[in-house]
């Protein structure tokens, strides 16, 4: 009888060489320096934890110095927390730097270090010695992207014999101290697809992703699809001694990302060159299938149900994680968890499904070749001290056991992985057949309640609104017929009727300047109606989340505001966000507010930065403020960070404004340059020139206490300028730029003003 299925966990613990340059991930993380981590991970319900004893870590220097401190104290607390460690030996590693993949001495210098661990740490049931020596030695080996930075195959296979012969030799030595120890071997577990002109390379690579476990089962011998390649290149005399002395894995560890499964494509036409590859006889591309194939894949499912048919062994799911919006990790953990129930209702022996990334990854966007600070969250997000947890970690909680609960409302819809998002490529509709079954993509009912939007007409509404059908969040947007918020009976009918599961107020007074003469109106729309939104929501027990601005301070501290600085508005704008502010977190309950800034938008025509474009394509000149100092925000980025957030379920008072301070004209030179303009048209002139009525701020940026979470400034810039490169800024545009609210086109000398 099949054991229960269980939920196991692990943090992205790489330590990978570039050059002479060693990542790791558990520095970068902050899990170094943390170890109630381990208590957070415990709360989960995790019953095993798959956990770094690295030997770069341990023994730097030389094979006969350990450093055991900050081993011992993190087993010693697993231990206690009643989770069992899966000891890792190296991840992605080519080990210290006295040794290499492709040293003749790795295998029995691994070894040594193996029986170390195993010596120290005996009650050790569990150990992964090397995780995804495949994928290791294709990454280091044959694409050159890690030490030692080859791209050989006979010295792929090389690297990949070495560290399988590695692992069996680090069995013999820990099974030497305990007998009953377990090998969880993991590799990354995909099924490549081809068109029909490039089946031989499909039909390679298909042989190729088993050769890990292939070797550790003593399977490649004379007869196997592989075996007279490896012997063409000098190796067949160790793969004789690997199928004479067999180490087969106690329990075969499936890592299968949205990435595994490939599609090869001679249509090289069809795609963008950093996708085309080849091989010695043909260009072809190289694409994940998820993004061409239609409808089926492999999948999962498939990687599983191959596995279990090829070995017969005990499977576990040793990585599941998707670097995505919030919704869609939850939605990639949830089905990898209904996919090892289903395929256990068929006999099919999955013992576990694993949480990867428990505090995210840094740079896997460029496979650790370069340190960008590119950060993909998981159950618990490390911009924040101490780390936040995410709508994830609630998920593995609620499958775990330690929190029985309701899925989250938001993650209820199918991934973008089934839905026509997917497509990144040309479809393809005939990809060749392969002899692995083929399965029916599912997908799961649409959620019941909605996520409701306050604004229907205004750019953070309509970019609310847009983000949500991306992500395929069911929402509701309304607008002041349906909801208006001067209107308590009309808030309290919509929120009834819709039941949502939270409530984001998008609506509001914009108008800074004529806010001076319209104090009352202003005061209405900003304070009171927000907080007549947010305290009926109170009282259902939802969610609220709510926008202020950056104009609720002076401008004189000098330096970016957080969090915890005290508002000091000088115009009526400012004070009608401040006190909303102060009213609806006092209203107590589900409520999140959040201070931004400067919007500039691919959508939206009426902001700064669209201004200035049109300007500048106008042939006219802009002049904008030099010693006005903000922290611009770029549309998209806060909508889907304020997203995350109330999925996440955060509350409290919260910065979102994208990373970067700049006065008007900087901000205003960077957008030119980027879009291709001139930047020097943009004239740097002081704001009080511009006779606003209200007051601004001299330093207004925003910087947080709480932990950045937006993109910077100049990579929102980069975006922003790709998004409206294909737009037709021409002088046909003067029209609209001399029409644009608080904008004075002049040919060569247009005055454009910012907030």
């Amino acid at each position: 009888m099949m054991r229960q299925l269980e939920l196991w966990g692990g943090h992205e613990c790489t330590v990978n060489r570039v050059g002479e340059v060693v990542y790791d991930q558990t520095a970068r993380s902050g899990h170094e320096h943390r170890i109630d981590d381990l208590d957070r991970f415990a709360a989960l319900g995790l019953k095993a934890l798959r956990y770094p004893v690295l030997w770069e870590r341990v023994a730097p220097q030389a094979p006969d110095q350990h450093d055991w401190r900050w081993t011992d104290s993190r087993l010693r607390r697993i231990r206690a927390l009643g989770m069992r460690p899966i000891a890792g030996l190296l991840h992605h590693g080519s080990g210290p730097k006295y040794t290499s993949l492709l040293d003749d001495g790795f295998a029995p210098a691994f070894a040594g270090y193996a029986r170390a661990v195993a010596e120290r740490y005996p009650w050790i049931e569990d150990w992964t010695p090397i995780n995804e020596p495949l994928t290791t030695a294709r990454f280091s080996a044959l694409y050159g992207h890690w030490y030692p930075h080859l791209t050989d195959e006979p010295l792929f296979w090389t690297a990949l014999v070495n560290q399988v012969e590695a692992t069996a030799a680090a069995m013999r030595e820990i099974r030497a101290v305990r007998p009953d120890a377990r090998l969880i071997q993991t590799e990354d577990l995909g099924l490549t697809y081809s068109t029909r002109p490039l089946a031989h390379q499909a039909d390679f690579d298909n042989a190729r992703r088993w050769m890990t476990w292939d070797l550790l089962t003593g399977r490649v011998t004379p007869g196997h699809p592989l075996w007279r390649r490896l012997e063409d290149f000098g190796l067949g005399e160790r793969l004789r001694r690997l199928a004479d002395a067999p180490c087969p894995p106690d329990v075969i560890g499936l890592n299968h990302y949205l990435t595994s499964d490939r599609f090869l494509d001679h249509q090289v036409e069809n795609y963008p060159p950093e996708r085309i590859g080849g091989n010695d006889f043909m260009a072809f591309a190289d694409v994940e299938a998820v993004r061409v194939v239609l409808p089926q894949g492999g999948g999962l499912e498939g990687a599983l149900d191959e596995a279990w048919a090829r070995y017969g062994l005990p499977l576990a799911v040793t990585e599941s994680h998707n670097g995505c919006t919030r919704e869609e990790q939850v939605r990639w953990l949830r089905e990898a968890w209904d996919t090892a129930h289903r395929v256990r209702g068929r006999g099919v022996e999955v013992q576990a499904v694993t949480a990867w990334a428990l505090l995210g990854t840094f740079d896997w966007n460029s496979l650790i070749t370069r340190q960008t600070g590119h950060y993909e969250a998981g159950a618990f997000d490390v911009r924040s001290d101490p780390p936040r947890p995410t709508a994830l970690a609630a998920e593995l909680a609620r499958i775990g056991g330690a929190k029985p609960a309701e899925p989250h409302p938001a993650t209820q819809g199918p991934g973008w992985w089934r839905r026509d998002i997917r497509m990144a490529f040309r479809p393809v509709f005939r990809a060749v057949e392969t002899p692995e079954p083929r399965r029916a993509w599912r997908t799961a009912d649409a959620p019941a309640r909605p996520l409701l939007i306050v604004g229907a007409t205004g750019t953070l509404g309509k970019a609310l609104a847009r983000a949500c059908e991306w992500r395929g969040i069911d929402y509701r947007l309304t607008g002041r017929s349906e909801l208006s918020l001067d209107d308590a009976c009309s808030i309290a009918r919509t929120l009834d009727e819709a039941e949502p599961w939270a409530v984001i107020n998008a609506a509001g007074w914009v108008r800074v300047d004529e806010a001076e003469q319209q104090e009352a109106a202003c005061l209405a729309a900003n304070a009171d109606g927000a907080v007549r939104l947010a305290r009926a929501c109170r009282d259902r027990d939802l969610p609220f989340v709510g926008f202020s601005s950056d104009l609720v301070f002076d401008g004189r501290k000098g330096s970016p505001y957080v969090e915890t600085d005290a508002p000091c508005p000088l115009g009526v704008y400012g004070l009608s966000k401040a006190r909303a502010e102060q009213e609806v977190l006092a209203l107590g309950g589900r409520a999140l507010m959040v201070r931004t800034a400067a919007f500039f938008s691919p959508f939206d025509p009426h902001n700064f930065a669209a201004h200035v474009l049109r300007a500048l394509a106008g042939d006219q000149d802009v002049q904008a403020a030099g010693d006005l100092v903000v922290s611009p925000t770029y549309v998209p980025d806060l909508v889907e960070a304020a997203l995350d957030l109330a999925i996440d379920g955060e509350t409290g008072l919260r910065h979102l404004a994208n990373s970067g301070e700049v006065s008007w004209a900087e901000f205003g030179r960077r957008i030119a340059e980027a879009a291709g303009f001139d930047a020097a048209l943009v004239k740097a002139v002081p704001g009080a020139s511009f006779g606003w009525a209200a007051a601004r701020p001299g330093l207004a940026a925003l910087g947080t206490a709480r932990g950045q979470i937006m993109p910077s400034l100049d990579n929102a810039i980069d975006r922003y300028a790709t998004m409206i490169s294909s737009a037709a800024f021409t002088a046909e545009a003067e029209a609209q730029v001399e029409g644009a609210p608080e904008t004075r086109a002049v040919r060569r000398g247009a005055r454009v003003s910012q907030a």
